[in-house]
């Protein structure tokens, strides 16, 4: 048997790319952000900082931009709106909420703490819907 090198290289480069391309798919846990994307969508993003390439600038964010972010206040990362941006002590800061929830979430965001803008084409966010459902199954969520 004859090992094809040409193939296996093929391999390896379809095998990177799925790699790549699934780091910037997000699965989305709750229903906070309904009805804009739902429990079990798929998000997709761009990201603040990927193995040293700035997808976006988190200073450049705006008001109605949907974040992905460490918050100080739940162990998991955060799917939210910005709904306002206010300077304290000369550090911009973010006011974030989800769609669906009734007030802000409880701390003010700093740029470094965001690390995921999710895309959109025309204003349209791009959610690929309930074919996260599998992922939550499988981490018990």
């Amino acid at each position: 048997m004859e090992i094809d090198f040409k193939e296996i290289a093929l391999y390896v480069v379809i095998f990177i790319i799925v790699l790549l391309a699934a780091q910037h798919l997000d699965v989305v846990v709750s229903g906070s952000m309904e009805p804009a994307f739902y429990r079990g969508d798929i998000v997709l993003v761009e990201k603040a900082d990927f193995l040293g390439i700035h997808e976006f600038n988190t200073d450049d964010l705006k008001v109605g931009d949907v974040v992905v972010y460490d918050a100080v206040w739940f162990n998991q990362p955060v799917i939210h709106r910005i709904i306002n941006i206010t300077q304290v002590n000369g550090t911009t800061m973010y006011m974030i909420k989800g769609d669906n929830n009734d007030s802000p979430d409880p701390y003010y965001v700093q740029p470094s703490q965001i690390r995921e803008k999710v895309v959109t084409i025309d204003h349209n966010l791009v959610v690929i819907p309930k074919i996260g459902y599998l992922s939550l199954w499988l981490r018990g969520l």
